[in-house]
């Protein structure tokens, strides 16, 4: 016979250990800690950038025209492959984490794999059919349309190589891994630069292949690091293991992935159009302010891997804590990136706002062209504060998987370019009022995505 014991000296249920210490440790200090590894590998892919701009021009003027046809492009790859679709991965798979659910999760990746050779494959075929199309549409002629080709042919050949690289890291970084992803892009930064300038300028005894030899070291490098996150997932090695036998095909897991991933794409898309329609408007005022915006706009986008740092390393913390249902946790951590994001960013806006030529003198000695850059970086410098904000929030909202509020502000950000932008330059308006007007879509794009982010409801 037993007896039970009064329920008030029963033993206390022991409390269920959370999914990842990221649902409990300070939001500042585990932000930096995962935004460090993120902040390196972006530092690499930015000197990776410069490098491959360096030998580009040693093999002449019209290779250096050729790829400023098909950087657009590239960035647009990369942009969808990490920020956008990436993100919805990282999203899907910390969401099921935080919920408890490591089946779904490691179900989840095998379907992100599939999403990301699906469009690797997609890229491949647009690019190999409608490239040229496109760089003669951009003003590409004669030999720069042709070294654009040998470099875009060699490049896009592989997209699935680099949006498997892309995706997969996602996966890893969805389990709160920043390092291994991290370590992973720097070593593909050190092969395509040795790969590159050897293929490329025919270093060593090689041969020199030119524009094609400097792709294919991007080619090789993310090949390989391909190959490798996906022996890493599939070795058990990683947080969370894929098993490719006990694979099923379920049509909710990629519903999962793509209701953030496929509606973030749309940010990238919007990013990458509202510069080639600007570039096209202010090709009417000269080869020398065209050049002088070119270094503008090219800061820009290398200050988006910044806010990237900081804004994926808030996805996993967001998308764990709203898979616990520990919405106003996520809320803080969104608030806390996007002010780091927001600051530093804009610190480096100010310096080049009043000190240009510490960028600008990097580049080009040329009087014209460097007070056109200065004009530039005068009017939109103070802006990129508000740009880093509203992309740290972007990010940050693919973590609660509500997306439509930030790319709703790119769209407002695309339009005032595009529409000022033309009135404008019919109106006769000066070089400097465009300039002001890319500042003030900055603003505009930053203070209404965190309004949007302010009033949309998280969690379910």
């Amino acid at each position: 016979m037993t007896i039970d014991a009064p329920l008030d000296m029963r033993p206390a249920a022991v409390p269920a250990a959370p999914a990842n210490a990221l649902l409990t440790s300070p939001i500042l200090p585990t932000l930096l800690k995962l935004a460090l590894p993120n902040a390196i590998a972006m530092a690499g892919t930015t000197l990776v950038a410069v490098a491959e701009t360096s030998y580009i021009g040693r093999l002449g003027t019209e290779p250096l025209a050729g790829i400023a046809l098909v950087f657009p492009f590239a960035m647009l790859t990369q942009m969808m492959s990490a920020g956008a679709m990436g993100g919805g991965v990282t999203s899907a798979i910390s969401r099921a984490l935080g919920a408890g659910d490591r089946d779904r999760a490691a179900t989840l990746a095998l379907h992100a794999a599939m999403i990301g050779a699906c469009a690797g494959l997609f890229f491949t075929v647009t690019m190999l059919v409608f490239g040229r199309a496109f760089y003669t549409m951009l003003g590409g002629r004669g030999g720069v349309l042709e070294q654009a080709m040998h470099y875009s042919h060699v490049l896009f050949s592989g997209a699935i190589a680099i949006w498997l690289v892309n995706t997969l890291a996602s996966v890893v970084r969805g389990t709160g891994d920043m390092r291994v992803p991290s370590i992973t892009l720097i070593g593909i930064a050190v092969v395509q630069v040795a790969v590159g300038g050897a293929l490329g300028l025919g270093l060593f005894g090689l041969p020199q292949f030119g524009m094609r030899g400097v792709a294919a070291g991007q080619l090789a490098a993310f090949t390989l690091g391909a190959a490798f996150l996906a022996w890493y997932l599939l070795s058990g090695r990683s947080r969370l293991t894929l098993r490719v036998r006990a694979f099923a095909f379920q049509r909710d897991m990629f519903i999962d992935i793509l209701k953030v991933g496929a509606i973030a794409c749309l940010s990238p898309l919007q990013s990458v159009l509202t510069i080639l329609i600007f570039t096209k408007i202010l090709a009417g005022f000269g080869t020398e302010t065209l050049a002088g915006y070119g270094m503008g706009s090219r800061l820009e986008f290398l200050l988006i891997p910044i806010t990237f740092a900081f804004g994926v390393a808030s996805v996993p913390m967001i998308g764990m804590a709203v898979g616990a249902g520990l919405v106003a946790r996520a809320r803080r951590v969104a608030w806390t990136a996007a002010a780091a994001a927001g600051l530093t960013v804009g610190f480096v806006g100010l310096i080049v706002a009043i000190k240009p030529m510490l960028w600008v003198s990097l580049f080009t000695s040329d009087p014209g062209v460097t007070a056109a850059a200065s004009s530039y970086f005068g009017w939109a410098g103070p802006g990129f504060g508000f740009f880093g904000l509203g992309v740290c929030l972007y990010f940050s909202s693919q973590g609660a998987a509500k997306v439509g509020g930030p790319v709703l502000a790119g769209t407002l950000r695309l339009v005032l370019v595009a529409v000022g932008g033309w009135w404008l330059a019919s109106s006769g308006a000066p070089a400097w009022t465009l300039f002001a007007l890319v500042g003030g879509a900055m603003v505009l794009f930053g203070l209404t995505t965190a309004l949007s982010v302010r009033l949309t409801r998280w969690g379910k």
